[in-house]
Order: C-alpha cells, then structure tokens, then sequence
C-alpha cells in the first residue's frame, strides 16, 4: 500500500515485480517513487552485468557516492534461484543466512511469522508461508494491508 502519514493513499499498489525476463523478483518498501527509481537503476545494472549480487553491489556503490540517490527512502529485496539480498537505505547488502528476505513496516513480523511456519509449521509451500506471514504482520502493523500478491520464481 501507499501511505501518506498515517492516511492510505493506495491500498493495491503493486510494489514486486519480475524482471530479467522472470529470472528474478524484485520488490520495494518506503518511499514509492525513491522505490521506482532505485528499481530502475537496479534493473538497469541487472541488464548491464547479468549477475543479481554484481547488479547489487554496483547499485549499492552508487547508492553510496550519488548526490541524488543518497537522499532515497526506500529499501529493495531482489532474489533469483540462487540468493535472496536486501538492499538497505544506507546502501548495505544483506544476504539472510536462512534465505528469507522481508522488508517495510511489517518486515520484522512477516519474518518471524515465515522463520516460525518454516521451522514448526505444518508443510506449507513457500507461496502460501509468504502470504500468511504477511497476513499475521497486517494484524499487528497498521502500515502493512492485506492486499497480497505472491510472485514465484520457477
């Protein structure tokens, strides 16, 4: 969703999407156009290199050194069959020991609730987990809504 303060703007915004011709998934959280534009360029080093960790590192040195990028509220999560990355707002590259990848308001819930239903739940596949860990963070977060869309990489 898009927010503006505490009011919801836009309840089905669309903040995922595949690129790379659906070799990789890519989302964003925070600032709606800083997102967009931060996708852009990332697409744009993924087109460039080929590579989902080289297109993320060489976005992050720019995200670092630009004048304009710097100022971006915004975090991206981008994953292919191989690595799951979060690129944070201060330019870092993390790549979770356990795979899982959550970013935005709710992040920290989505992700016990996915690490809690990966580790004790009854076999779910990864879809269905990430759409219930959404779920379980939209109860608790009020920036996080229940409009959910599950991509999946083949």
């Amino acid at each position: 969703q898009v927010t503006l303060g505490e009011m919801i703007l836009k309840s089905n915004a669309s903040k995922i999407r595949y690129l790379a011709e659906g070799e990789v998934l890519a989302g964003f959280a925070g600032a709606a156009a800083d997102g967009l534009a931060l996708l852009g360029r990332f697409e744009e080093k993924l087109a460039e290199h080929n590579d989902l960790l080289r297109a993320a590192v060489e976005l992050a040195k720019d995200w670092r050194t630009d004048k304009y990028l710097r100022r971006l509220e915004a975090e991206l999560a981008v994953l292919d069959t191989q690595r799951a990355l979060i690129l944070t707002g201060a330019g870092d590259i993390l790549e979770p020991e356990d795979g899982i990848v959550a970013i935005g308001s709710g992040s920290g819930y989505a992700l016990a609730a996915a690490r809690a239903m990966l580790r004790f739940g009854k076999k779910m596949d990864i879809g269905e987990i990430a759409k219930k860990s959404v779920e379980i963070a939209a109860e608790i977060c009020i920036y996080t809504n229940l409009n959910i869309k599950v991509l999946e990489l083949k």
